[in-house]
């Protein structure tokens, strides 16, 4: 099982916090440091000192780390057009030497796009414009030469289609439990399709749909199935009581709801998304500055997968 670590900074952090995280993943041994593509914080927070770029934000620890993995879970199709983000990805690409994936999905919080003024149209068109952003973006890195897309709400004429990224092809994630569309689109672009905080069951139906769809698109090699879940493990009850508090929850619902409890509660946890048919998780890290709780998995956790 592959481990990443997956944070919300929106919620609040800066950006040498997640700098400290990032490192302290590597350092680990974590395949993986991804954010999400959030510009307010949920839940009630403050989310001071305010939020932080996504794409800028991964280009700095391109620069500051070197083994780890990088990417978004995931960029939001709202706010960017596809062609600028087609150049952002692959120079964060280049900046980290090839190690850069791109999650991209229609975009969900209203309130954000409100408190930003950033259009938020309804879900079939969010739904119509990311199928046209994955069609862009990864044609776009694809091109031998000039590229041209008409389509409902993108067009492009006569793009030089550069810069390339240094991997080729630059994986791509699709995620979400749709029942159609998501399971259609990852078929067609994903790399790797992932059920984010879902339960075991609805995540093995999820990864059956997209199995589905790619033996209908005739897609023989299927994508990496992944979920991400919320983490919260301590070595003892009293451990795991102080961390849910530092997140504010409580820790029957985190073992209810995500990956909670004693480093063997978590390993039996993490078995029943491996019977499902996952072999990547994004392990949500909250507490930003809680060092200790990366150490812990890495240590008395991932051994044992």
């Amino acid at each position: 099982m592959d481990l990443r670590i997956f944070t919300e900074p929106q919620q609040g952090a800066s950006y040498d916090q997640q700098l400290r995280l990032a490192r302290a993943a590597e350092d680990a041994g974590y395949g993986a440091f991804f954010r999400s593509d959030h510009y307010l914080a949920m839940g009630g927070r403050d989310g001071l000192p305010g939020p932080t770029d996504a794409w800028v934000t991964l280009g700095a620890l391109a620069r500051e780390t070197t083994r780890i993995r990088l990417g978004t879970m995931v960029t939001a199709a709202t706010f960017r057009l596809p062609g600028v983000l087609a150049i952002q990805v692959a120079q964060v690409d280049a900046m980290s030497g090839g190690r850069v994936e791109l999650g991209l999905g229609t975009g969900w919080f209203e309130q954000e796009h409100a408190a930003y003024g950033i259009p938020f149209p309804p879900l079939g068109e969010r739904f119509d414009r990311l199928a046209e952003q994955l069609e862009i973006v990864t044609g776009l890195w694809a091109a031998p030469g000039p590229y041209s897309f008409a389509g409902a709400h993108y067009t492009l004429t006569d793009s030089p289609a550069l810069p390339k990224p240094v991997q080729s092809p630059l994986p791509v994630i699709v995620g979400g439990g749709g029942p159609k569309r998501t399971p259609a689109l990852a078929a067609r672009y994903a790399a790797e399709y992932n059920v984010p905080f879902d339960s075991v069951a609805a995540t093995g139906a999820a990864f059956g749909r997209v199995r589905t769809a790619c033996a209908d698109a005739g897609r023989t090699a299927l994508p990496v199935l992944s979920a991400a879940q919320v983490l919260c493990c301590g070595r003892d009850e009293a451990e795991v009581t102080r961390r849910a508090a530092a997140i504010g929850r409580e820790p029957a619902e985190l073992r209810a709801n995500g990956l909670a409890g004693t480093p063997a509660e978590v390993v039996d946890k993490i078995g029943g998304f491996a019977a499902a048919g996952a072999t990547r998780l994004y392990l949500q890290v909250l507490d930003m500055d809680d060092l200790d709780h990366l150490e812990l998995v890495a240590a008395e956790v991932a051994p044992q997968l």
